[in-house]
């Protein structure tokens, strides 16, 4: 993209940039999408800002169709710049929002949200005084979702459930489509996993044939995104079956799409429902090629979600040493990324880790933090495993703090029942099986352990159920054994 020019460019390099834009249209009448960019450049230089803006946004709306968002951002960016030459009517205000729209879709893969905030402020702003009740309903549904990730979930609701009701009354089916995503991706955020579940099927279900391959003003394929988070939701209630049917269609719909970043959201989501499930080699090869799509196509939004769970999988199959640099290298990403959620996950995930590893002080450190910030801000599901960790901890502590982790486990089985969260609860009861095993009251021990080993078979986790059934063979008074921090 060529880079922006000082509007007070000569006359003389006005007249010479004229005609060459004047000549490709002319030369290339039929195929002037070839030649968009070179006629974008012109029409810049030229300062014939009216047709600037429209090549510059063709322009940019080609480079983001082949993921190439940095050249994508800098045609957006240009053709706001032309614009402000133009005078200020309702037709020049609503291009500067739809043009901010555009902005948000090209600067989200790459992980700006602050300037990506920015620009949807003034989105906003331009709507109000418009009074343009579709294009401010939208710019209220792009806001919800990144309230949602910065971790301000009350105004995030609002926000969305605004857009929703708009659109509806409107009948405006993509906004209907976006708003119900973005809803059912907060409310997975902060462990509402029902009304997580129901706004995404809501998509899933009018997301068929060819309308699963529009994107309706997001980055991602809506349908994609959408049955990934569906997935995801039903994976946390232990409802596998219907979760992995979700999951591969997601994948499926993004390959037949050809598109790098819908590719990788859904092998995170389909990875994710697999380390759940604890399928760990399955996990492992899909959270892979997520991170090998983002290094490739310089994804920035997908890594953060991808790398904990990555790191995580690498920790619970015995390769401690490999899951540390990749747990720990998304903790520095997150410092300044401002995904609140995501920084909640990944510092959970890397306090797992260090368990695994020994570290106990470092492990207390983290998952402490985790569970005060997630309590703080109502992110529940979050502050749950936050607890059951510390409760894993303490478990395995020399010698065990007995009261403290069961303490722990009893308040994260709490939180788990009232979420729906089948197999952290299932956790939380082996858990205190094993806890019980070390103790004077070793007795207490087999009932715990009976429930973890027929909920881990009712919902096929082998990898646990397995570590369930040793420890019922071992006798419910036999020394404890060793814990393992769940993903």
């Amino acid at each position: 993209m060529a880079a922006v020019l000082s509007p007070t460019a000569s006359g003389l390099a006005r007249a010479a940039s004229i005609a060459p834009g004047v000549s490709i249209e002319r030369l290339y009448p039929d195929r002037l999408a070839e030649q968009v960019e070179r006629l974008a450049h012109h029409a810049f230089r030229g300062e014939l800002w009216e047709r600037a803006v429209g090549f510059l946004r063709q322009a940019g709306a080609k480079a983001a169709a082949w993921s190439a968002y940095r050249e994508a951002v800098a045609g957006f960016e240009q053709a706001l710049v032309a614009l402000r030459h133009l005078p200020d009517t309702s037709v020049t205000l609503e291009q500067g929002i739809d043009l901010r729209f555009d902005l948000r879709r090209a600067l989200q893969p790459l992980g700006e949200h602050e300037r990506t905030i920015e620009r949807l402020r003034e989105a906003e702003t331009v709507a109000t005084v418009l009074g343009d009740q579709d294009r401010l309903a939208w710019a209220s549904a792009y806001l919800s979702q990144y309230l949602w990730w910065m971790g301000d979930p009350a105004p995030a609701e609002e926000l969305g459930q605004r857009a929703l009701t708009i659109a509806s009354a409107l009948g405006d089916f993509p906004l209907q489509v976006v708003a119900n995503f973005f809803l059912g991706q907060g409310y997975f955020n902060v462990g509402d996993y029902r009304r997580a579940i129901d706004h995404c099927r809501r998509n899933v279900a009018v997301l068929e044939g060819e309308r699963a391959y529009e994107r309706l003003g997001l980055t991602g394929l809506p349908s994609v995104l959408s049955r990934a988070w569906l997935a995801q939701s039903l994976a946390e209630r232990g409802e596998f079956a219907e979760a992995m049917a979700h999951a591969e269609g997601a994948v499926s719909i993004a390959e037949a799409a050809g598109q790098p970043y819908s590719i990788a959201e859904a092998c995170n989501g389909v990875g994710r429902v697999h380390l759940v499930r604890g399928a760990l080699a399955q996990s492992i090869s899909l959270l892979e090629r997520a991170a090998g799509l983002c290094k490739t196509w310089n994804l920035r939004l997908v890594p953060p979600g991808t790398a904990p769970s990555l790191g995580s999988a690498y920790a619970l199959c015995g390769r401690v040493a490999e899951a540390l640099p990749v747990l720990e290298q998304a903790a520095a990403q997150e410092v300044t990324s401002g995904l609140f959620f995501q920084t909640l996950t990944t510092t959970t995930a890397l306090g797992s880790g260090y368990l695994l590893a020994g570290r106990m002080d470092e492990a207390v450190g983290l998952t402490s933090r985790a569970a005060e910030l997630a309590a703080e801000r109502g992110f529940r599901a979050s502050h749950a495993r936050a607890l059951w960790l510390l409760g894993e901890i303490g478990a395995r502590r020399d010698p065990p703090e007995v009261a403290q982790a069961e303490d722990h486990y009893r308040r994260a089985l709490a939180l788990a029942d009232e979420l729906g969260m089948r197999p952290l609860a299932a956790h939380c009861h082996l858990g205190l099986g094993k806890l019980y095993r070390g103790t004077a009251d070793g007795a207490k021990a087999r009932e715990p352990l009976t429930t973890a080993a027929t909920m881990y078979r009712e919902m096929e986790m082998r990898f646990w159920l397995a570590q369930a059934e040793a420890a019922l063979r071992e006798g419910a008074t036999s020394p404890q054994s060793g814990h393992s921090a769940a993903g």
